[in-house]
Protein backbone atom coordinates (compact mmCIF):
# COMPACT_ATOMS: atom_id res chain seq x y z
CA UNK A 1 0.00 0.00 0.00
CA UNK A 2 1.01 3.96 -0.71
CA UNK A 3 0.12 6.34 1.24
CA UNK A 4 -0.79 9.73 -0.16
CA UNK A 5 -1.92 12.31 1.84
CA UNK A 6 -3.68 14.85 -0.06
CA UNK A 7 -7.56 13.41 -1.62
CA UNK A 8 -9.14 16.46 -3.46
CA UNK A 9 -6.38 18.50 -5.09
CA UNK A 10 -5.60 17.72 -8.53
CA UNK A 11 -3.22 15.39 -8.47
CA UNK A 12 -4.19 13.48 -5.24
CA UNK A 13 -7.58 12.99 -6.98
CA UNK A 14 -5.79 10.99 -9.81
CA UNK A 15 -3.73 9.58 -8.05
CA UNK A 16 -6.58 7.47 -6.37
CA UNK A 17 -7.29 5.53 -10.09
CA UNK A 18 -4.18 3.16 -8.70
CA UNK A 19 -5.63 0.17 -6.50
CA UNK A 20 -3.01 0.39 -4.29
CA UNK A 21 -3.45 3.69 -3.27
CA UNK A 22 -4.68 5.09 0.28
CA UNK A 23 -5.58 8.62 0.53
CA UNK A 24 -5.81 10.31 3.49
CA UNK A 25 -8.42 13.83 3.61
CA UNK A 26 -7.73 17.01 5.53
CA UNK A 27 -9.67 15.67 8.71
CA UNK A 28 -7.35 12.24 8.88
CA UNK A 29 -3.94 14.02 8.27
CA UNK A 30 -4.02 17.78 8.85
CA UNK A 31 -0.33 19.21 7.34
CA UNK A 32 -0.60 22.35 9.79
CA UNK A 33 0.05 19.54 12.57
CA UNK A 34 3.67 17.81 10.79
CA UNK A 35 4.58 15.77 14.04
CA UNK A 36 0.78 14.25 14.07
CA UNK A 37 1.52 13.45 9.64
CA UNK A 38 4.51 12.05 10.43
CA UNK A 39 2.71 9.71 13.12
CA UNK A 40 0.32 8.75 10.76
CA UNK A 41 2.78 7.31 8.41
CA UNK A 42 4.71 5.15 11.30
CA UNK A 43 1.20 3.99 12.80
CA UNK A 44 0.54 2.81 8.79
CA UNK A 45 3.95 1.31 7.59
CA UNK A 46 3.24 1.67 4.22
CA UNK A 47 5.14 0.77 1.14
CA UNK A 48 6.14 3.88 -0.18
CA UNK A 49 4.55 7.55 0.76
CA UNK A 50 3.13 10.25 -1.83
CA UNK A 51 2.47 13.78 -0.50
CA UNK A 52 0.21 15.47 -2.78
CA UNK A 53 -0.95 18.36 -0.06
CA UNK A 54 0.21 21.53 -0.41
CA UNK A 55 -0.40 25.11 0.61
CA UNK A 56 -0.63 26.59 -2.80
CA UNK A 57 -2.87 29.97 -2.69
CA UNK A 58 0.42 31.66 -4.27
CA UNK A 59 -0.63 35.47 -3.98
CA UNK A 60 -2.58 34.27 -0.44
CA UNK A 61 0.94 33.42 0.92
CA UNK A 62 2.91 36.52 1.34
CA UNK A 63 0.68 37.40 3.65
CA UNK A 64 0.49 33.67 4.98
CA UNK A 65 4.29 32.67 4.55
CA UNK A 66 4.51 31.66 7.76
CA UNK A 67 1.78 29.23 7.63
CA UNK A 68 2.55 28.44 3.99
CA UNK A 69 5.79 27.30 5.34
CA UNK A 70 4.60 24.84 8.49
CA UNK A 71 2.75 23.43 5.45
CA UNK A 72 4.92 23.12 2.52
CA UNK A 73 8.31 23.15 4.43
CA UNK A 74 7.32 21.64 7.94
CA UNK A 75 4.88 18.86 7.08
CA UNK A 76 7.29 17.00 4.51
CA UNK A 77 10.04 17.67 6.14
CA UNK A 78 8.36 15.62 9.11
CA UNK A 79 6.96 12.72 6.50
CA UNK A 80 10.70 12.37 5.17
CA UNK A 81 11.46 11.63 8.59
CA UNK A 82 9.02 9.36 9.12
CA UNK A 83 9.94 7.85 5.99
CA UNK A 84 13.84 7.40 6.66
CA UNK A 85 12.71 5.53 10.19
CA UNK A 86 11.01 2.75 8.31
CA UNK A 87 12.80 2.71 5.70
CA UNK A 88 10.53 3.52 2.98
CA UNK A 89 10.25 5.68 -0.20
CA UNK A 90 9.08 9.69 0.12
CA UNK A 91 7.85 11.15 -3.24
CA UNK A 92 7.58 15.15 -2.99
CA UNK A 93 5.73 17.11 -5.24
CA UNK A 94 7.49 20.46 -5.73
CA UNK A 95 6.80 23.59 -7.96
CA UNK A 96 9.64 25.65 -10.53
CA UNK A 97 8.90 28.15 -7.88
CA UNK A 98 12.48 27.25 -6.66
CA UNK A 99 13.56 28.56 -9.07
CA UNK A 100 14.00 32.74 -9.95
CA UNK A 101 12.64 32.28 -13.46
CA UNK A 102 15.45 34.24 -15.03
CA UNK A 103 16.75 33.18 -18.56
CA UNK A 104 15.71 31.15 -21.17
CA UNK A 105 17.54 27.95 -20.60
CA UNK A 106 15.31 25.21 -18.99
CA UNK A 107 16.07 24.55 -15.86
CA UNK A 108 17.97 21.01 -14.52
CA UNK A 109 17.54 19.37 -11.06
CA UNK A 110 20.92 20.38 -10.21
CA UNK A 111 20.32 24.14 -11.15
CA UNK A 112 20.65 26.23 -7.65
CA UNK A 113 17.38 27.62 -6.51
CA UNK A 114 16.65 30.95 -5.34
CA UNK A 115 12.56 31.66 -5.08
CA UNK A 116 11.03 34.91 -5.68
CA UNK A 117 7.80 34.34 -3.43
CA UNK A 118 6.77 33.51 -0.27
CA UNK A 119 5.27 30.44 -2.05
CA UNK A 120 8.17 29.63 -3.33
CA UNK A 121 10.01 29.93 -0.22
CA UNK A 122 8.36 27.51 1.75
CA UNK A 123 8.42 24.86 -1.29
CA UNK A 124 12.22 24.96 -1.15
CA UNK A 125 11.79 24.72 2.76
CA UNK A 126 9.92 21.23 2.16
CA UNK A 127 12.71 20.60 -0.95
CA UNK A 128 15.71 20.90 1.92
CA UNK A 129 13.79 19.02 4.66
CA UNK A 130 13.00 16.37 2.52
CA UNK A 131 16.90 15.98 1.68
CA UNK A 132 18.27 16.19 4.81
CA UNK A 133 15.92 13.51 6.50
CA UNK A 134 17.91 10.22 5.71
CA UNK A 135 14.97 8.97 3.61
CA UNK A 136 15.13 7.57 -0.06
CA UNK A 137 12.97 10.48 -1.77
CA UNK A 138 11.89 11.50 -5.16
CA UNK A 139 11.33 14.86 -5.42
CA UNK A 140 9.52 15.65 -8.61
CA UNK A 141 8.94 19.76 -9.52
CA UNK A 142 6.58 20.21 -11.90
CA UNK A 143 4.94 23.07 -13.30
CA UNK A 144 1.38 24.63 -14.27
CA UNK A 145 -0.87 21.79 -12.88
CA UNK A 146 -4.52 21.30 -14.77
CA UNK A 147 -6.95 19.08 -14.89
CA UNK A 148 -10.95 19.07 -14.86
CA UNK A 149 -11.03 19.08 -10.76
CA UNK A 150 -9.97 22.26 -8.72
CA UNK A 151 -8.91 25.59 -9.49
CA UNK A 152 -6.34 26.14 -12.26
CA UNK A 153 -5.50 28.61 -15.35
CA UNK A 154 -8.01 26.49 -17.90
CA UNK A 155 -10.88 26.34 -15.10
CA UNK A 156 -10.39 30.32 -14.59
CA UNK A 157 -10.32 30.64 -18.82
CA UNK A 158 -13.67 28.86 -19.49
CA UNK A 159 -15.09 30.70 -16.80
CA UNK A 160 -14.01 34.14 -18.20
CA UNK A 161 -15.09 33.42 -21.54
CA UNK A 162 -18.70 33.11 -20.57
CA UNK A 163 -18.93 36.29 -19.77
CA UNK A 164 -16.10 38.29 -21.73
CA UNK A 165 -15.47 38.08 -25.67
CA UNK A 166 -12.12 39.58 -25.41
CA UNK A 167 -9.32 38.77 -22.54
CA UNK A 168 -5.98 39.72 -22.43
CA UNK A 169 -3.00 37.08 -21.08
CA UNK A 170 0.25 37.60 -20.34
CA UNK A 171 2.70 36.22 -23.01
CA UNK A 172 5.81 36.39 -21.24
CA UNK A 173 5.47 33.86 -18.87
CA UNK A 174 7.26 30.70 -20.66
CA UNK A 175 6.72 27.06 -19.22
CA UNK A 176 4.23 23.86 -19.75
CA UNK A 177 1.08 22.77 -18.82
CA UNK A 178 1.11 19.59 -16.95
CA UNK A 179 -2.35 17.38 -16.73
CA UNK A 180 -2.46 15.89 -12.98
CA UNK A 181 -3.25 12.45 -13.88
CA UNK A 182 0.18 12.70 -15.86
CA UNK A 183 1.87 14.02 -12.84
CA UNK A 184 -0.07 11.13 -10.43
CA UNK A 185 1.02 8.46 -12.94
CA UNK A 186 4.47 9.73 -12.39
CA UNK A 187 4.58 10.15 -9.08
CA UNK A 188 3.09 6.53 -8.62
CA UNK A 189 5.99 5.07 -11.03
CA UNK A 190 8.66 6.90 -9.12
CA UNK A 191 7.92 5.66 -5.72
CA UNK A 192 7.73 1.72 -7.48
CA UNK A 193 10.93 2.14 -8.98
CA UNK A 194 12.40 3.73 -5.09
CA UNK A 195 11.05 0.82 -3.68
CA UNK A 196 12.93 -1.68 -6.55
CA UNK A 197 15.89 0.67 -6.60
CA UNK A 198 16.24 2.97 -3.77
CA UNK A 199 20.41 4.43 -5.49
CA UNK A 200 17.23 6.74 -7.66
CA UNK A 201 17.07 8.58 -4.74
CA UNK A 202 17.24 12.46 -6.17
CA UNK A 203 15.16 15.36 -7.33
CA UNK A 204 13.58 15.03 -10.81
CA UNK A 205 11.61 17.12 -12.99
CA UNK A 206 8.27 16.73 -14.81
CA UNK A 207 6.52 19.19 -16.75
CA UNK A 208 4.13 18.88 -20.60
CA UNK A 209 5.70 19.79 -23.74
CA UNK A 210 6.19 21.24 -25.75
CA UNK A 211 6.83 24.59 -24.06
CA UNK A 212 4.44 27.57 -24.05
CA UNK A 213 3.19 31.25 -22.87
CA UNK A 214 -0.03 31.33 -20.84
CA UNK A 215 -1.35 33.25 -24.30
CA UNK A 216 -0.37 30.53 -26.34
CA UNK A 217 -1.67 27.70 -23.67
CA UNK A 218 -5.24 29.78 -24.20
CA UNK A 219 -5.02 29.97 -27.53
CA UNK A 220 -5.17 26.14 -27.66
CA UNK A 221 -8.14 26.54 -25.74
CA UNK A 222 -10.57 28.03 -27.43
CA UNK A 223 -8.75 26.34 -30.44
CA UNK A 224 -9.94 22.73 -29.10
CA UNK A 225 -13.77 23.98 -27.81
CA UNK A 226 -14.11 26.37 -30.65
CA UNK A 227 -15.03 29.15 -28.76
CA UNK A 228 -14.70 32.68 -30.64
CA UNK A 229 -13.08 34.56 -28.27
CA UNK A 230 -10.52 37.46 -29.04
CA UNK A 231 -7.03 37.42 -26.89
CA UNK A 232 -4.85 40.10 -26.52
CA UNK A 233 -0.98 39.30 -25.58
CA UNK A 234 0.28 41.43 -22.36
CA UNK A 235 2.98 41.62 -20.73
CA UNK A 236 3.53 40.43 -16.87
CA UNK A 237 4.33 44.06 -16.54
CA UNK A 238 0.46 44.83 -17.52
CA UNK A 239 -1.14 42.23 -15.45
CA UNK A 240 0.41 42.78 -11.30
CA UNK A 241 0.57 40.03 -9.38
CA UNK A 242 0.75 40.23 -5.45
CA UNK A 243 3.48 37.47 -5.68
CA UNK A 244 5.82 37.46 -8.26
CA UNK A 245 5.57 34.51 -11.47
CA UNK A 246 8.34 32.97 -12.93
CA UNK A 247 9.17 34.12 -16.55
CA UNK A 248 10.76 30.84 -17.40
CA UNK A 249 8.96 27.92 -15.84
CA UNK A 250 11.13 25.78 -18.56
CA UNK A 251 12.02 21.95 -17.05
CA UNK A 252 14.73 19.68 -17.94
CA UNK A 253 12.81 16.60 -17.77
CA UNK A 254 16.12 14.32 -19.38
CA UNK A 255 16.79 12.49 -15.73
CA UNK A 256 13.76 11.56 -15.40
CA UNK A 257 13.53 9.92 -18.75
CA UNK A 258 16.86 8.55 -18.03
CA UNK A 259 15.58 6.93 -14.42
CA UNK A 260 12.61 5.86 -14.83
CA UNK A 261 11.33 5.77 -18.38
CA UNK A 262 8.94 8.48 -18.03
CA UNK A 263 8.40 10.96 -21.23
CA UNK A 264 7.21 14.05 -20.82
CA UNK A 265 3.26 13.78 -21.93
CA UNK A 266 2.06 16.40 -24.90
CA UNK A 267 -0.22 18.42 -23.21
CA UNK A 268 -2.18 19.12 -26.13
CA UNK A 269 -3.55 15.09 -26.08
CA UNK A 270 -4.02 16.07 -21.96
CA UNK A 271 -6.27 19.21 -22.72
CA UNK A 272 -8.81 17.24 -24.68
CA UNK A 273 -8.71 14.94 -22.55
CA UNK A 274 -9.94 17.03 -19.32
CA UNK A 275 -12.08 19.29 -21.61
CA UNK A 276 -14.03 16.54 -22.76
CA UNK A 277 -14.49 15.61 -19.14
CA UNK A 278 -15.66 19.01 -18.77
CA UNK A 279 -18.09 18.34 -21.71
CA UNK A 280 -16.62 22.00 -23.80
CA UNK A 281 -15.03 19.99 -26.71
CA UNK A 282 -16.60 21.89 -30.17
Amino acid sequence: MILVFGQSGQVASELQSFEDIFALNRSMADLRNPERCADIIRDYKPAAVINAAAYTAVDKAEKEEALATIINGDAPSQMAKACADLAIPFVHISTDYVFDGSGIDAWSPECGTNPQSAYGRSKEAGEMGVIKSGAVYGILRTSWVVSSRGVNFLKTILRLSETHNELSIVSDQIGAPTPARDIAGACHQVALDLIADPSKSGIYHFSGAPNVSWYDFASEIFRQTGQDIDIAPILSADYPTVASRPLNSRLDCQDTLLQFGIKQPDWRKGLNTILGELGVLS
